[in-house]
């Protein structure tokens, strides 16, 4: 599909005339200054949609509005289905330049809340916070993303061989909607860089965590929990058992962390369960650690406590580690260095939040991540964008592109 894609967006851009000089740090203030009521405004209708992942009909809107946006600007705009069913469709955007960079900028706009939250949590700003749905996990980004790319348009600039915007539907469930596109993609890309949001107080992201999804599904046998619960197996209590193997583990930290996420057991209160389902998420430095975590729920199947009930463990792979690498703290201090302008301070950090940075950087694509404006409260109701930091993030991001156009990194031996 995307072989297909390319042509056309070399015939739609021939004619373009040669790019412009760099603007001087001041103009890109200024200009980014300049866009901020139009940034909020693009960030307010999108916040104030649902898109949930699997709310296809809810992308569909999200990306309609981004589309418009980005062919005005002159990119050759496609929706790529998505690669696994339930799931909105992709966003693809192509600007194609007269330089040397092939820049991959990855976005996503699912969120971990149901349709019917905007009507409860409409967009909304408070003193220096904005708040809603994904305001800052990712719309955030995502917008901050199309408005530099407005930012070039206004400066005439096209010293870059390609600047492509992916917009997906599925990160939060491990990006199961976009695995094969990323990876054609990153073929064709000499950096990746991550519209995720910052950290507090100021921070790009340069290492994040791998994640891995382990459930645990207990069969035992139903029976009526008053006339006969001793012809049943009760497969709830089984399953307490088997979650013992959590606690083996750390549940925060900077390094291995495995925690309970979901557990569901029976649906009538008069019947012994004859079914158990939990939910682990494992969160990873490096991919090696996985093995031992596994080998512990594996081993702790083999032993149960109620009798006749049958355990079982299977896997949900999500996203590599984003481990340290000298590629991504090149980029960092790149980034740091641009961030001077702004009379800020940029900081690195790390997180458990996996990313596709992770399968850039293992493509052996320069990668860096959380660009986005800074947030915090993610995936809960206290989730908020840090507007004192959407000016000088948009200026990062667009000082970004005026330089890797030009001068993109080498890339990397793929791990």
């Amino acid at each position: 599909m995307i072989a297909r894609f390319l042509p056309v967006i070399a015939l739609a851009t021939a004619a373009v005339p040669a790019t412009a000089a760099i603007p001087s740090d001041a103009a890109i203030l200024a200009a980014a200054k300049a866009a901020r009521a139009g940034q909020l405004d693009l960030l307010a209708k999108v916040v104030n949609i649902d898109s949930g992942t699997g709310d296809a009909a809810g992308a569909a809107k999200v990306q309609a509005i981004l589309a418009d946006e980005l062919r005005g600007l002159g990119a050759t705009v496609a929706l790529h289905p998505a690669e696994a069913a339930g799931l909105g469709d992709n966003l693809l955007a192509r600007l194609e330049g007269t330089g040397k960079g092939r820049i991959l900028i990855i976005s996503h706009i699912d969120t971990v809340f149901p349709a019917g939250t905007v009507a409860t949590r409409p967009f909304r700003i408070e003193g220096d916070h904005a708040t809603g749905p994904g305001v800052s996990d990712e719309k955030g980004g995502v917008v901050e993303a199309v408005t530099a790319l407005k930012l070039l348009k206004s400066f005439g600039f096209r010293d870059y061989k390609s600047i492509t915007l992916l917009v997906e539907t599925s990160e939060e469930t491990g990006s199961p909607g976009t695995r094969a596109l990323i990876g054609e993609l990153l073929k064709d890309a000499d950096v990746e860089l991550n519209m995720e949001p910052g950290d507090a107080p100021d921070a790009v992201t340069v290492w994040r965590k791998g994640s891995l999804g382990v459930k645990i599904t207990v069969h035992g046998r139903a029976a009526h929990a008053g006339v006969s619960p001793q012809d049943g197996r009760n497969a709830a209590i089984e399953l307490i058992h088997q979650l013992q193997t959590v606690d083996r583990f750390p549940h925060s930290g900077d390094g291995v962390t495995v925690n309970l996420t979901t557990l569901k057991a029976g649906d009538r209160n008069n019947v012994i369960p004859d079914l158990a389902v939990a939910e682990i998420n494992v969160r990873v430095r490096t991919s090696d650690q996985i093995d031992g975590i596994l080998a512990a729920f594996n081993q702790a199947a083999k032993t149960t406590i109620v009798p006749d009930t049958r355990v079982e463990v299977t896997t949900a792979p999500a996203f590599p580690p984003l481990a340290d690498n000298p590629a991504t703290m090149a980029l960092a201090e790149r980034a740091r260095a641009i961030y001077k302008a702004t009379g800020g301070t940029l900081t690195f950090a790390g997180n458990g939040g996996a990313s596709e940075s992770a399968m850039a950087s293992a493509a052996g694509v320069p990668a860096l991540d959380g660009l986005g404006p800074v947030g915090g409260g993610f995936h809960s109701t206290r989730e908020f964008l840090d507007l004192t930091t959407l000016t000088p993030r948009l200026y990062l991001a667009t000082k970004l592109l005026l330089q890797l156009g030009p001068n993109p990194p080498a890339r990397t031996a793929a791990k």
